[in-house]
């Protein structure tokens, strides 16, 4: 009985998103209810037999078996397909009996993918992209979604149908964009990836264990694009890149009670060499063709930080970086991570000065990052930032922070 309690949460998240996806492609993005609702009942029937059974010899096999044959139950009693699917396989019982689910992993792929072209349709905001994503292609329940975006379960639930409304009423189909439309809709898909990945990494929420899945998740879709020729093409590559670089500092970021380590006070030991090798030679792979994404000046910038050595050169290329994204594709949130390496570079007093013209005086992150630059500088000045960003700060790790810099100044 704990065997089968502990497989299928597993087979549940590795599993529900390749039977979705399959079925969806099958009955119609416009019925995905009715996909997930048959691969849902599927791992509720493995629950409870496996649970009296016991397992079976191959679990996986077992719930495919029993997907496919509650899609032909659904097509043999509902007149709802009769226009739709029942002409394309002639409507015939004996014929749909023999209606095939096509569950080889090259179909599972192929479907993943189409359903993600999908999913990251440009009518759809980016939240709701977000939470299709990771409800659909990634297999997370209604709670973990929610607990992702730190809401309720009715905020998510309004999210989708949304979403899903938006989908049919544009009539979107699963299926590959011809090779001229890939590379407009493929930003839009790395856009999400890119999103869905910092949820995780930048997630101000206590679940660690979530946070990494959500990760994971992110850097499992990023991989079909790389094995899919259509694809693989450098941008993502340098995603998966700095995807790499990222989750290779995962362990050293957070303490065992779910409180950020700033960069310079983290543990360097526990950065994953792996990772880092990895991110390395999708970087390389990155640097063929004459296009430059800000994926690549993230990758480079997230390369440079892997390097534990603290020296002029490391941040002078940091900034320059920093530079050529600011130019590529402007955001208040580079800009503000741009005067730290800055200060890192040519000095405190320079950045302070580069700070202060951002003027994102309603941004915790803006008072937090001028109480660092005048620590040492103008303590009275760094306290007074400090303490607008405690008032401003929404998360339990963002104070827990900013309390701990108040208190350093306070005693020092």
């Amino acid at each position: 009985m704990e065997q089968t309690e502990e497989l299928i949460p597993h087979l549940f998240r590795t599993e529900y998103r390749k039977l979705t996806a399959v079925l969806t492609k099958i009955f119609g993005l416009e019925h995905i209810e009715i996909a997930e609702d048959i691969s849902s009942d599927t791992f509720l029937m493995a629950s409870e037999t496996w649970g009296i059974k016991g397992l079976p010899e191959n679990p996986v096999a077992w719930i495919y078996t029993v997907a496919k044959n509650k899609a032909k139950d659904y097509l043999k009693r509902n007149t709802l397909f009769d226009q739709k699917i029942v002409p394309h396989i002639q409507s015939s019982t004996s014929e749909i009996e023999e209606f095939e689910i096509d569950l080889s992993d090259q179909n599972i792929t192929d479907c993943q993918l189409q359903m993600m072209f999908a999913v990251c349709h440009p009518s759809i905001p980016s939240e709701a992209q977000i939470s299709l994503s990771l409800r659909v292609l990634c297999g997370f329940g209604i709670d973990e979604i929610a607990n992702a975006f730190l809401t309720n379960k009715e905020v998510i639930n309004k999210r989708l149908f949304r979403a899903k409304e938006k989908l049919r009423s544009e009539q979107v189909k699963i299926e590959f964009p011809n090779q001229n439309a890939i590379e407009g809709r493929l930003e839009m898909v790395l856009r999400t990836l890119y999103l869905l990945f910092n949820e995780g990494y930048y997630s101000a929420g206590k679940d660690i264990t979530l946070r990494k899945e959500v990760c994971l998740e992110a850097m499992r879709l990023t991989n079909l694009l790389l094995e899919n020729k259509s694809t693989n093409q450098p941008a993502v590559n340098a995603l998966i890149s700095l995807m790499c670089f990222h989750a290779s500092r995962f362990e050293a970021r957070v303490n065992i009670n779910g409180e950020t380590i700033l960069y310079q006070d983290q543990n360097e030991s526990l950065w994953n060499d792996e990772l880092i090798i990895q991110g390395e030679c999708f970087l390389n792979r990155a640097s063929v063709g004459d296009k430059l994404s800000k994926y690549h000046l993230e990758a480079g910038i997230a390369y440079w930080h892997t390097l534990k050595q603290d020296t002029n050169e490391k941040w002078e290329n940091i900034l320059q970086l920093y530079n050529k994204l600011l130019q590529l594709e402007y955001s208040p949130i580079a800009a503000l991570n741009r005067t730290y390496a800055l200060s890192k570079a040519n000095g405190k007093k320079e950045a302070i000065t580069a700070a202060e013209k951002l003027n994102l005086h309603d941004n915790h992150l803006y008072h937090a990052l001028l109480g660092n630059l005048y620590t040492g500088v103008d303590n009275s000045e760094a306290l007074s930032h400090f303490r607008t960003a405690l008032k401003l700060a929404k998360s339990k790790a963002d104070k827990t922070v900013i309390s701990k810099n108040i208190t350093n100044l306070g005693s020092s």
